[in-house]
């Protein structure tokens, strides 16, 4: 029969012991020597034998001797956040103080051509192709005036303002634009609605919270001929001979435009063959094109000159594009190189400014 180890010999490490009779009946006591806490001689992980393994008590004696191993031992990972988080709030504070915190405006939020120079003095024609590009093909599949019903090829080059007031629309925090709207005397206006059909819709379009009263700067007021107050701008249904004259005919495409200094009284010039047929990329929807022309030509008066292109393939197209030519950016490169890339894309039309509002 095999002898049974003794209970010591059972032990990794034994250790001696003592007994102590005068304590709880002979509880066995460790003797001094052994009272330190067991530690490897060598570090298994270590790569070369015989490395011992860091003093971990050493580290914990440091945090405790210095303010930073207190802060440390204190606060545990916040320790690390709280700076940071001290560094942050001192910088949105700074932003809050100086106004140089502006987040970018999303893309669905209007122009991106950065800020309306309103009330900017100038004598220049905006909206109109551009002066120069006398080689460019005037038959533009997309650019061409579609067919459709009938409208006046020349007017008398003098015009009469339509009866009727509006309320002020809008908060108007930087300007109350007034305005007016003027049929070109000649025109016949009874296909559409005479007279005060067209004026019923510009007041309409201007006053749709997805126009420009979308942003609190801008505010508008019809005026008319009894109302002794001279306009910002003259809304004005146009024959296309005088269009021609007031725009200009470089490129010779049916357009409409914004002229600031015509006959010194700042003019948005719509022309009547685009308001009866509309454009092409507009598919056959007279009502959304003729929104479109009101919108974008005012949004030449009230402060912004230049055109944009498609930003992203398939998405609406900003109301700055010309998109009574096209809504394709390798298009609008032909007639307007200054401004637009031929990059591919190629937009959906879209009469409002703010057309998510």
């Amino acid at each position: 029969m095999a002898r049974r180890k003794s209970k010591s010999a059972r032990l990794c490490h034994p250790v001696p012991v003592t007994y102590d009779p005068g304590r709880h009946g002979g509880v066995p006591v460790l003797r001094d020597e052994w009272r330190e806490p067991l530690r490897a001689q060598r570090d298994p992980l270590a790569d070369q034998p015989g490395r011992v393994r860091s003093n971990r008590d050493d580290h914990k004696r440091w945090r405790k001797q210095t303010w930073i191993g207190r802060f440390v031992s204190t606060y545990g990972w916040r320790a690390y956040a709280l700076p940071l988080l001290a560094v942050l709030t001192a910088v949105v504070l700074y932003q809050t103080m100086t106004g140089t915190s502006v987040a970018p405006a999303p893309r669905d939020e209007g122009p991106v051509q950065g800020p309306p120079t309103i009330g900017a003095a100038s004598k220049a024609i905006v909206g109109a192709p551009p002066k120069g590009l006398t080689q460019f093909d005037a038959n533009l599949p997309t650019g061409i005036l579609p067919q459709g019903g009938p409208f006046t090829e020349a007017g008398a080059r003098t015009w009469h303002v339509v009866p009727g007031t509006t309320q002020q629309v809008g908060q108007g925090t930087s300007k109350i634009f007034t305005y007016t709207v003027e049929v070109e005397d000649g025109v016949d206006t009874t296909s559409f609605g005479g007279d005060e059909g067209f004026a019923r819709m510009v007041d309409e379009t201007l006053a749709n919270p997805k126009s420009w009263t979308h942003n609190p700067q801008f505010a508008f007021t019809r005026v008319d001929a009894n109302s002794g107050v001279q306009p910002d701008f003259r809304v004005s249904l146009t024959s296309p001979m005088t269009v021609r004259q007031g725009c200009g005919y470089d490129i010779q495409l049916e357009a409409s435009c914004y002229n600031p200094a015509y006959g010194d009284q700042p003019r948005v010039f719509i022309n009547e063959a685009r308001w009866v047929r509309g454009a092409v990329p507009f598919q056959g929807d007279i009502g959304s094109y003729r929104q479109y022309v009101i919108n974008h030509e005012v949004g030449h008066a009230i402060g912004y000159p230049r055109h944009e292109q498609c930003a992203d393939n398939g998405d609406l197209a900003p109301v700055m594009m010309q998109q009574t030519f096209s809504t394709s950016d390798n298009d609008a490169a032909r007639f307007d190189p200054g401004t637009v890339t031929a990059d591919g894309k190629t937009c959906r039309f879209n009469p409002w400014p703010y057309p998510i509002a």
